[in-house]
């Protein structure tokens, strides 16, 4: 039998470039570059996110992480990239489109992140709207949700920006930082506003 995964997406998935940045699946060799980001954000990043665990930043917890990752892809379930600078190869931020639901819904959950020195600057709306002829075009998709808190302006501006429509709000959604929030929930169709197609290229293999 095949693995559901190998139905809706090549293996590994294709490396996304656009305006001089590249998404592609994370790997071990990123740890050094991811610990240092998210410790240098980490002010920054947990009034948005679930609470981080006490070793989240150790390299076993990125270890277990990677391995997730993998089962997640295999299991068609969810997708994750890391944003990168294609002068420098400095990493940004990440994105992941996760809780994938087929059958009648051919949905996903896109959720980011972005480092706090390269936030403001445009590069995760370049990201998002990349990702999403992938989402469409490679993984079958009809629908990518996104939900952000009231408060987190920056994100609604990003998603309108990309052709989310807010759709309504739920309350005490998800528990942010150890408090259950209330969230504003957006969605885009496949045949909403067409984008311009993003140059995928295959990923490389692991020894280059």
């Amino acid at each position: 039998m095949w693995p559901l995964s190998s139905l809706f997406a090549p293996e590994p998935l294709p490396v996304i470039e656009s305006g001089g940045l590249y998404l592609r699946v994370p790997q071990m060799k990123d740890f050094q570059q991811w610990r240092e980001l998210r410790e240098q954000s980490r002010a920054f990043l947990t009034p948005w996110e679930p609470e981080w665990p006490a070793d989240d930043l150790a390299k076993g917890a990125y270890r277990r992480r990677m391995r997730r990752y993998a089962r997640d892809m295999l299991a068609d379930e969810a997708y994750p990239l890391f944003l990168f600078r294609r002068c420098d190869e400095a990493l940004l931020g990440g994105l992941t489109l996760s809780n994938v639901r087929r059958g009648v819904c051919q949905a996903a959950s896109l959720g980011y992140w972005m480092g706090a020195p390269h936030a403001g600057k445009g590069y995760m709306t370049t990201a998002v709207t990349a990702v999403l002829p992938l989402a469409y075009d490679l993984l079958r998709l009809r629908r990518i949700e996104a939900a952000c808190m009231p408060a987190n302006v920056a994100s609604m501006r990003l998603l309108e920006r990309c052709g989310f429509q807010r759709e309504g709000y739920s309350r005490e959604y998800l528990c942010i930082n150890g408090t259950w929030e209330d969230h504003l929930l957006y969605a885009r169709l496949r045949h909403d506003t067409a984008l311009p197609r993003q140059h995928l290229r295959e990923a490389p293999s692991a020894a280059q």
